[in-house]
């Protein structure tokens, strides 16, 4: 069983390495980060932050199966896509081997929730909900936002606190679904375990923000996945619940939808248990850093950014910073 493991893992490693693919990761992860820099530099500029840049990602990939027309042409250049049937291909790629089970000896697992509520007024395109079904693998319900709008967001909510183990009540603020709510796209994503990534903020946390949201493939020079022996490494606890108007931001970044209008709710906490990204808890923290003989020293006496990247292919999961550990 360990074998036949093996030859899969070995056999969805190579599938990852082709152009196309590495290219869709590295694009990805450069949306990720213009769109974390964006928010980190405004609205969480004084504040802790957590944010799932892949799950955004996902939804708005997930919007861009439904589209057409202009707005068809701004998400996809948005998303450095050339196609949609690219964002598709990529994400049936990642449901299959990023959210696949982890090894028999351990290791990280990902799990994924998707979800689309759609005013019973309307239907599901027969292209577009085999999309939907198949590829995002979201359960698709038709609801009554009429008249059941109280009902579509107690249901949503429930859905969120129950994926999330109860780490996150309440994913859908008061007021925000209505008699003209015609559609909810909803995602869930938590990890156990997981490894972070920590990147020193010595030169000031605005300007390492700065560089990873700028940079075109920041990521792939700084982090190289190399593991070196850690000697003293000290973070302390902290937790950071963190919800933000994602619209807004990527508004800020030139993404106009006017129908459109995304919240993200995440958390994490960390403690000497070890860590729980949104719904899991996590075991063991482990060093991300350049490969040196030496021990590697890290004392976060300071304000640090931290990465939960999944490292089969380096797809940041979450990306967040901590500015002051006191504050939730």
């Amino acid at each position: 069983m360990h074998a036949l493991y093996e030859i899969q893992r070995c056999m969805r490693e190579y599938s990852w390495q082709s152009m196309d693919v590495r290219e869709s990761i590295s694009n990805q992860t450069d949306v990720g980060l213009s769109l974390t820099k964006h928010v980190a530099l405004t609205e969480a500029k004084d504040s802790n932050l957590f944010l799932p840049p892949s799950s955004t990602r996902e939804l708005l990939s997930l919007i861009t199966a439904g589209s057409k027309g202009p707005t068809l042409d701004q998400l996809l250049s948005f998303l450095k896509s050339k196609s949609d049937d690219q964002l598709n291909t990529f994400a049936a790629e990642l449901v299959a081997v990023v959210f696949a089970d982890g090894s028999p000896s351990g290791g990280s697992r990902l799990s994924a929730a998707n979800g689309v509520r759609i005013d019973q007024s309307l239907s599901l395109g027969n292209t577009f909900k085999q999309i939907v079904d198949n590829i995002y693998k979201a359960a698709s319900n038709q609801v009554d936002f009429q008249t059941k709008a109280a009902e579509v967001y107690r249901e949503v909510n429930m859905w969120a606190e129950k994926e999330t183990n109860g780490l996150i009540k309440e994913v859908l603020p008061p007021g925000s679904v209505d008699i003209s709510t015609k559609l909810i796209f909803a995602n869930e994503l938590a990890i156990s375990p997981c490894t972070f990534s920590l990147l020193d903020g010595k030169d000031g946390l605005p300007i390492l923000v700065e560089k990873m949201g700028s940079e075109s493939r920041f990521l792939d020079r700084h982090l190289p996945s190399q593991k070196v022996e850690v000697g003293e490494f000290m973070i302390p606890k902290f937790k950071v619940s963190c919800g933000i108007e994602v619209s807004n931001a990527l508004e800020g970044l030139g993404l106009e939808l006017p129908f459109f209008g995304e919240g993200v709710k995440c958390l994490i906490e960390v403690n000497e248990g070890g860590t729980k990204p949104v719904a899991t808890s996590v075991v063991r923290v482990a060093l991300m850093c350049m490969p040196l003989y030496d021990k590697i020293y890290f004392v976060a006496n300071h304000p640090f950014v931290f990465i939960i990247r999944e490292d089969m292919i380096g797809l940041v999961m979450f990306i967040g910073h901590v500015l002051n550990p006191l504050a939730g």
